[in-house]
């Protein structure tokens, strides 16, 4: 446990994103309305974010940066300063980025954008593959990287499932975790693969557990046995990529998400996933309406004074 509360801004860090989805505070003092990029609507949530709380899952988009010859997934730029608007408008103060499949195993436009924010303010999570040597791993840990992520759902990505035992073995040392975007029936095909992860394993966007079967798919048990046994996270992120009702609150996903939330609420994190690189313009989610319905009746609540240290 103590290894993954390094990772992604120290764990405790993040868990300022579970006291922001439990809390049932006033709204932000009447604040004039604001437009964001990517993210409809313009009003503030109606619950208030605690000191520290942390997205814990957005994409940064910059045409500075070569795309992947093989990317499957363009999206117009997404920048840092379009992203401080959202801070603004939803009232978090820290951020995980997380390398999107866009730009393969170059992490540049991702470590640009943690230098733009600062260490005492973002972490980020790489794509790497086997080749990568050992001296480049201590290289992204010193510039806040604390995890690699396998997106195994986007066709025409970098990584394998094959690699991800033997890079958990590599980077297991620099308190890192191994982040697994796969889909449900992925996720219950690879069972036996997840024993042989060394490193803590976190699920984004709810496993992509759909909301039929729901708690009844064979994702569902896995990941709660990871839970239960300490091995793993949970990012309730991402609604939409599920979700058959849709807007504002895709409110058929909530019970696997509030499931998760109630079995392990120290290990179950929000994340916004701007710029909603999946939905096109025009559909993109109202923000504020998701920040306000990660409300998921988890059974215990975080406060700022026992968030602990942003590692270094």
């Amino acid at each position: 446990m103590e290894k993954i509360m390094r990772s992604q801004i120290d764990r405790r860090a993040l868990l300022a994103t579970r006291a922001a989805a439990g809390s049932s505070g006033a709204s932000f003092g009447g604040a004039a309305a604001e437009e964001t990029p990517n993210s409809a609507g313009v009003e503030r949530p109606k619950t208030t974010s605690p000191p520290g709380a942390t997205d814990t899952h957005i994409h940064i988009y910059d045409s500075r940066f070569p795309v992947a010859p093989n990317a499957t997934l363009r999206p117009a730029d997404a920048t840092v300063d379009q992203y401080r608007l959202l801070q603004r408008r939803l009232g978090t103060s820290r951020v995980v980025i997380v390398t999107p499949s866009t730009y393969g195993t170059d992490n540049s436009c991702t470590l640009d954008a943690v230098a733009q924010l600062g260490l005492s303010e973002a972490r980020a999570v790489a794509v790497v593959d086997v080749s990568v040597s050992d001296a480049e791993l201590n290289r992204l840990d010193a510039l806040g990287v604390r995890a690699i992520r396998f997106n195994l759902v986007v066709r025409g990505g970098t990584t394998t499932i094959d690699m991800m035992a033997p890079l958990s073995r590599r980077i297991n040392d620099l308190g890192w975790h191994v982040q697994v975007h796969m889909t449900a029936d992925q996720i219950a095909e690879s069972e036996s693969l997840f024993a042989q992860v060394v490193s803590p394993i976190l699920f984004d966007h709810r496993g992509r557990i759909p909301p039929e079967p729901g708690l009844s798919h064979p994702a569902y048990a896995v990941i709660r046995r990871l839970l239960d046994a300490g091995r793993a996270w949970v990012k309730l992120s991402s609604a939409y990529q599920d979700s058959k009702v849709g807007p504002p609150n895709y409110a058929d996903v909530a019970p696997v998400a509030k499931t998760f939330a109630q079995a392990a609420p120290e290990r179950t994190l929000w994340g916004s996933d701007w710029p909603h690189p999946t939905e096109k313009p025009g559909t993109k989610p109202d923000d504020a309406i998701l920040f306000d319905s990660r409300r998921l009746g988890a059974g215990r609540r975080d406060t700022p004074s026992n968030l602990g240290r942003k590692s270094g």
